[in-house]
């Protein structure tokens, strides 16, 4: 069977390509609590996508597209994801107990014991959405499941979407074919992605890429964007 990668090649980008009204950027778990110094599942790759990130948030912000932020969040009342074994450090720390990776360290916990400083949930203040933009908080890696982003993208009559945040080889890539299974058309801008993990990174975008995302950096995307 012959197959025609020129041709794929050519589908893919008109069927991606961003379309006035109609396009959202997400940014997913760019928060304290991995991307801060010393937190316990701190993602120092993380900080250095910020910029490019920010340069995204801006230009989404210009042409009054929605820019929608999602958290992970911890909590103890909560079925999904209880923290044990993937998660350890997600669960409440203990008084005089050692705390960090592999360690029960309230990382991105909510409720009455919410995390504070290096471990907190919050959205790094470099990308703090506006008033009025969304925040999903989500207990998944998935930030469709559980959580009203499918009814707030197709209620703003949604169909494209550009991708960015950490980490590219969990979250990200949950979320990325998640929205394809939903029929989203989805661009990963593969400088504001990155995982503590650079094999993990680099397998994630080629398994993105085979079937599930286009793959843009920044600022191709913002090239694109200000094409119309």
């Amino acid at each position: 069977m012959n197959v025609d990668n020129e041709e794929i090649n050519r589908r893919i980008e008109e069927v991606h390509r961003l379309i006035p009204d109609r396009s959202a950027l997400l940014v997913i778990d760019m928060q304290h609590g991995f991307l801060d110094e010393g937190a316990s599942l701190e993602v120092e790759a993380g900080r250095a996508i910020i910029p490019d990130i920010r340069n995204l948030v801006d230009a989404f912000r210009a042409k009054n597209a929605p820019v929608i932020f999602t958290e992970f969040v911890y909590a103890e009342n909560v079925p999904c994801l209880r923290g044990d074994p993937f998660g350890v450090e997600h669960l409440p720390a203990v008084e005089g107990e050692p705390t960090g990776l592999e360690h029960p360290s309230s990382n991105c916990l909510i409720g009455p014991n919410a995390a504070q400083g290096v471990e907190s949930a919050e959205t790094v203040e470099a990308l703090s959405p506006l008033p009025g933009e969304l925040v999903i908080q989500g207990h998944a890696y998935d930030k469709f499941y559980g959580t009203p982003l499918d009814l707030s993208l197709r209620s703003q009559g949604i169909t494209h979407l550009v991708a960015t945040g950490i980490t590219t080889d969990v979250c990200v890539s949950g979320t990325v074919i998640s929205g394809t299974t939903r029929d989203y058309r989805v661009t990963l801008a593969t400088d504001g992605v990155a995982s503590p993990f650079p094999d993990l990174h680099e397998a994630a975008l080629k398994l993105l890429a085979h079937k599930f995302a286009r793959l843009k950096t920044s600022g191709e995307i913002i090239e694109e964007l200000n094409s119309f």
